[in-house]
């Protein structure tokens, strides 16, 4: 599967997400026993309900290309549960492609396969009978498992100017929206990541790839994970009402003995 995106769009994107991304791929230890790469990222232009997987052989990336594992998508379809994107659909979405060549970088050469699973409009139900089926390969320490997320999207262009003079400037208050919900998210709170998103309607373009993660995190029997986040960043420093910023932010997950 190929991109089709411009050489410029890509760039702004790695120029404004790409550090930040960066710090959370910097933390990636026993990387030689990882076979498996799940990658969960939002729907930005197709309505989806649920999940679907890609239908794609492999990944072209700049620095190589990146297998997929259909013997796991195949599994995933017949749970019923999971649909199939379109090429279309596919090559379209940006949420998971930006990921690509990290993970291919940090691999280093090593030998695995990669599975792209594109995340709709779910609700608590969905996201509880999604996270039951991933439990058991989130357990596997041979997976690895990505989220794929931008956080606030402030300004006219967004439709989203919420501002609140007791948290000082705008892009300090973008930051003290943020970081409430960043809270829910380290606490595995995932009834509470729902209920502030209801009540700020901040603009978390990966919501539901988040809430999946944290229902699949609660839906496991053997683990006990531990939630950090390690880098937060704003594209810029909103002061004015016609200003416009995206926050990202990029954590680390990790199962205790």
């Amino acid at each position: 599967m190929m991109s089709v995106w411009s050489e410029r769009t890509v760039l702004l994107c790695y120029r404004y997400s790409g550090p930040t991304a960066a710090y959370a791929y910097h933390h990636l230890l026993d990387l030689d026993r990882i076979k498996r790469v799940f990658i969960l990222g939002p729907s930005h232009h197709f309505y989806l309900r649920g999940c679907a997987v890609s239908t794609a052989h492999e990944y072209e990336t700049p620095l190589g290309n990146i297998t997929i594992d259909r013997e796991v998508n195949e599994k995933l379809v017949d749970s019923g549960k999971f649909a199939t994107m379109s090429m279309d659909v596919d090559e379209d979405e940006h949420s998971i492609e930006m990921h690509l060549p990290f993970i291919y970088k940090v691999m280093n050469g090593r030998k695995f396969t990669a599975v792209p699973i594109l995340v709709g409009n779910t609700k608590t139900k969905l996201d509880e009978e999604y996270g039951k089926i991933l439990a058991p390969y989130l357990e596997n320490d041979e997976n690895l498992f990505v989220i794929s997320s931008d956080f606030c999207h402030w300004g006219p262009r967004f439709r989203y100017q919420p501002h609140d003079s007791t948290y000082g400037e705008i892009h300090e208050y973008i930051k003290y929206l943020d970081h409430q919900g960043m809270g829910f998210i380290e606490r595995l709170d995932a009834a509470g990541f729902t209920r502030y998103l209801d009540e700020t309607n901040n603009t978390i373009c990966g919501r539901h790839p988040i809430s999946l993660l944290l229902h699949t995190i609660l839906a496991s029997k053997k683990l006990k994970c531990t939630l950090k986040f390690v880098k937060y960043a704003q594209s810029s420093a909103c002061m004015r009402h016609g200003d416009s910023s995206v926050s990202y932010a990029s954590a680390i997950v990790y199962s205790e003995p």
